[in-house]
């Protein structure tokens, strides 16, 4: 196994379209990538509703793909199905939760994958993988026949090699999308704490790609980010904590250890909804100066499997999630997309940050990204 969990029949001329196996579809039975799930699962009695404009496109689903248990770590890794080759280099984590989604557009194997992205489920694996991956606004699709996983911060979208599959994926999603005719004019660049040659390659592309860039001062990374930990926890707890408790043996260590840590933010939870809409609006008051904003998918490249330990996880986690999870809290929509980093053959992933529903100017300014560095 490794990238599908099952395999499905892709006779016919439409795209072919991997699904991430937390989304159902007709007729096979939805697993979560979890084997405690896998043990009762039936098969789903209609598609998902996010799947009707592909039916109706005639795209041709070629498998439900592997993820992390549940679609809650972003590693990538699976104990009951295998784990995702990473196509850049097998020693590295092919990113998660949508690994084998990723890995299945990154080898060839489809053309448009759905994944879903909760805190950056979408975004981490297509910058591990090297492809292109959009998190779409909340709400936008819908996520009836989803498994859910923290349901006030999940969302599906597409991932694939180029920006014009994720054109692609948002036609299938949306039929009748189709992106704005110019790209962003102008775009705020939000200064984080990668790593300098990271920094360097979103700075890179940027130029490239003749933006007109402003840096700007946001101090609401650390409050976004406490806001969204904490709502996630507490609602992955909600969502997953009685499947784990009664399937001790057939639910991940990674995953209990985990939902472990829910109750020492439970307490917060009022508190982090209570500051929401004012840390939201101070995000989207900065599109009142600029069209989108960008700064990295991650802050360092690809960790190894080998150093993901019990001790590591929890900090390996924080350290790859610090520049998405928030976007998730904030409900806005994001693109990742492969760009050069000088001195190493590793890819750095560039994220532009558009104001909800603003997918349109998303996908034509990554685009115009994409052109001019190739």
């Amino acid at each position: 196994m490794g990238t599908f969990i099952t395999r499905l029949d892709t006779a016919g001329t439409g795209p072919r379209l991997a699904v991430k196996d937390i989304i159902d579809v007709k007729g096979v039975p939805t697993t979560a990538g979890s084997r405690a799930v896998e043990q009762s699962a039936a098969p789903a009695t209609a598609d998902a509703a996010c799947l009707a404009g592909a039916r109706a496109a005639g795209a041709r689903i070629v498998g439900k793909t592997n993820l992390h248990e549940l679609a809650m770590l972003p590693l990538g890794t699976n104990p009951w199905f295998g784990t995702p080759v990473n196509p850049l280099d097998p020693a590295l984590i092919p990113g998660g939760s949508s690994s084998g989604s990723a890995v299945a557009v990154a080898n060839g194997e489809a053309d448009v994958a759905l994944g879903s992205d909760t805190g950056g489920s979408i975004r981490i694996p297509a910058a591990c993988c090297a492809i292109t991956g959009l998190k779409t606004s909340y709400g936008r699709v819908p996520l009836g026949g989803v498994w859910p996983l923290a349901p006030s911060l999940d969302t599906v979208g597409p991932m694939a090699a180029t920006v014009a599959g994720l054109v692609t994926g948002m036609a299938l999603l949306e039929p009748g999308f189709t992106p704005a005719r110019r790209p962003a004019r102008r775009i705020g660049r939000l200064r984080t704490t990668a790593r300098p040659e990271i920094e360097q390659a979103v700075d890179e592309a940027l130029k490239a790609a003749e933006l007109d860039v402003v840096t700007l001062d946001w101090d609401g990374f650390a409050t976004g980010t406490n806001i969204f930990t904490t709502i996630f926890l507490t609602e992955a707890w909600d969502t997953d904590h009685s499947l784990a408790e009664a399937h001790p043996d057939s639910v991940g260590e990674d995953l209990r250890q985990t939902l472990s840590m829910a109750e020492a933010f439970r307490p917060g939870l009022d508190d982090a909804r209570s500051q929401l809409a004012a840390w939201q609006q101070s995000l989207l008051d900065l599109f009142g100066q600029v069209e989108l904003l960008a700064l990295p998918t991650l802050p360092v490249f690809p960790p190894r499997l080998e150093d993901l330990t019990p001790d590591s996880l929890i900090n390996v986690i924080i350290e790859i999630t610090q520049y998405t999870g928030l976007f998730n809290a904030a409900g806005t929509p994001c693109t990742a997309q492969p760009v050069r980093a000088a001195g190493t053959s590793m890819p750095a992933s560039l994220q532009l940050v558009g104001p909800p529903r603003g997918e349109e100017l998303l996908l034509a300014t990554a685009r115009r990204v994409e052109a001019a560095i190739r």
